[in-house]
């Protein structure tokens, strides 16, 4: 029977080695690689199936643990969460955004047999279902590193006796949409080293900020660590759009759109203050389409 994949995300590598000794006892569980910061878990996750994944409330990197389930919460193959945690302040927040267990570490015997018995019952509404075909017929990735641009893979500690089944792993994807817990409509951000669920009907407009994103409200701005490609794939279904390369708006907030000097266009929103915004020309008649005009 196929064991759940495992990623452990840690900064403390003292951390990932205990836990990677207690799992050992676990014959459902694989653990397939670690890292230390969200992006290397990005990385990894896009390369393998993950159906588990131990990480960290506080990470290194500029995303911690709590921004990176939010941006795995519109993943269809979405791993089970468990966060690992010195205190339960961030305990709510983390079950909030979907979390499978909130452990503080270390845990004790009895404690950690509750969390795999979570684990395991998430397991069983797991089904592996083959890769899209073009994906079968592509020839495996090599096992020395990985980075986005150059075509390099990550490398992962494997036992000899391991290699096939992980290469054949990488062939497969994990059907969880039918049990997927509801999105919340909040996006998860920090501010002064704390962390806030921004319900989306709050949100006036995004504008993109280098690899980053400002989050604007009626009364605040939170610079967060989502670009606004993602920000725009995940908001688009609940009436934003983006009317220009550098903004991305809700709709419910357009109150105006003007014609300016030079055939250009801005919109106006709603609020104590008044907010304008540039609308590229090549957008103009999608978002006309959009608002019935």
């Amino acid at each position: 029977m196929a064991k759940l994949k495992t990623l452990l995300l840690h900064p403390d590598a003292t951390v990932r080695r205990d836990l990677r000794r207690v799992l050992e006892g676990a014959n459902f569980l694989q653990v397939l690689g670690e890292a230390v910061s969200a992006f290397e878990a990005l990385e990894l996750l896009e390369a393998i199936p993950y159906g588990a994944l131990f990480l960290g409330v506080d990470l290194p990197g500029g995303v911690t643990g709590l921004e990176l389930a939010q941006m795995l919460a519109g993943r269809k193959n979405k791993p089970a969460l468990i966060f690992l945690a010195v205190a339960e302040a961030q305990a709510y927040a983390a079950f909030e955004l979907g979390a499978t267990d909130y452990l503080l570490w270390p845990a004790g015997e009895d404690r950690m047999q509750k969390t795999l018995a979570k684990l395991s019952e998430f397991k069983a509404r797991f089904r592996e279902v083959p890769m899209p075909e073009k994906w079968a017929e592509a020839a495996p990735p090599s096992a020395d590193s990985w980075s986005e641009g150059d075509g390099e893979t990550v490398s992962l500690p494997l036992e000899d006796d391991e290699q096939d089944n992980f290469l054949s792993a990488l062939k497969q994807a994990w059907d969880t949409n039918q049990h997927r817990t509801p999105e919340i409509e909040k996006l998860a951000v920090s501010q002064d080293g704390r962390m806030y669920l921004v319900p989306y009907n709050q949100i006036v407009f995004v504008e993109a900020y280098e690899d980053y994103s400002y989050v604007n409200t009626a009364t605040q701005k939170y610079l967060t660590s989502y670009r606004l490609k993602y920000l725009e794939e995940r908001l688009a279904p609940h009436r934003f759009f983006r009317v220009h390369r550098k903004f991305l708006v809700n709709l419910d907030m357009v109150t105006e759109i003007a014609s300016l000097p030079g055939s250009n266009f801005m919109l106006r929103t709603a609020g104590r203050t008044r907010i304008e915004l540039p609308i590229s020309r090549r957008r103009l008649a999608s978002l006309k389409q959009v608002l019935g005009f």
